[in-house]
């Protein structure tokens, strides 16, 4: 088959700049996945919490492990981000809040919420 060197090739993902609504509609699929992922943790613990004070006592031991602690906040915050990507979707699903300065607007807000309410929930734990 000849390869034809005149002809254009299409950019790949690295070329385009995603406008900052997309970005935040990829993250919002990602926490989704997150959240889904973190019910295993949320199993694990009301199994500790049936199984006795010594399942409990060894879970505690290692949900207080770095690690644990860095997955427990990242599903913190993948909580509070989804439900802010939530209310927004409610506002648009209203008709409400479609033109460019808005969308980018109330995103920086969705996101500024998010890690707002990450910080709350961090200084009262």
């Amino acid at each position: 088959m000849a390869i034809n060197s005149n002809r254009p090739i299409s950019p790949h993902l690295q070329v385009y700049k995603l406008p900052l609504t997309g970005i935040i509609s990829i993250l919002h699929r990602i926490t989704g996945v997150c959240l889904s992922v973190g019910l295993i943790f949320f199993v694990y613990i009301i199994y500790a919490l049936a199984g006795g004070s010594n399942t409990y006592a060894a879970m505690q031991v290692f949900m207080k492990l770095w690690p644990m602690q860095l997955l427990y906040w990242g599903f913190i915050y993948a909580f509070f981000f989804h439900l802010s990507h939530g209310v927004r979707h409610l506002i648009w699903d209203a008709g409400n809040s479609f033109n460019s300065d808005t969308l980018n607007r109330y995103a920086m807000t969705e996101l500024g919420a998010s890690l707002v309410l990450t910080l709350i929930t961090l200084l009262f734990v």
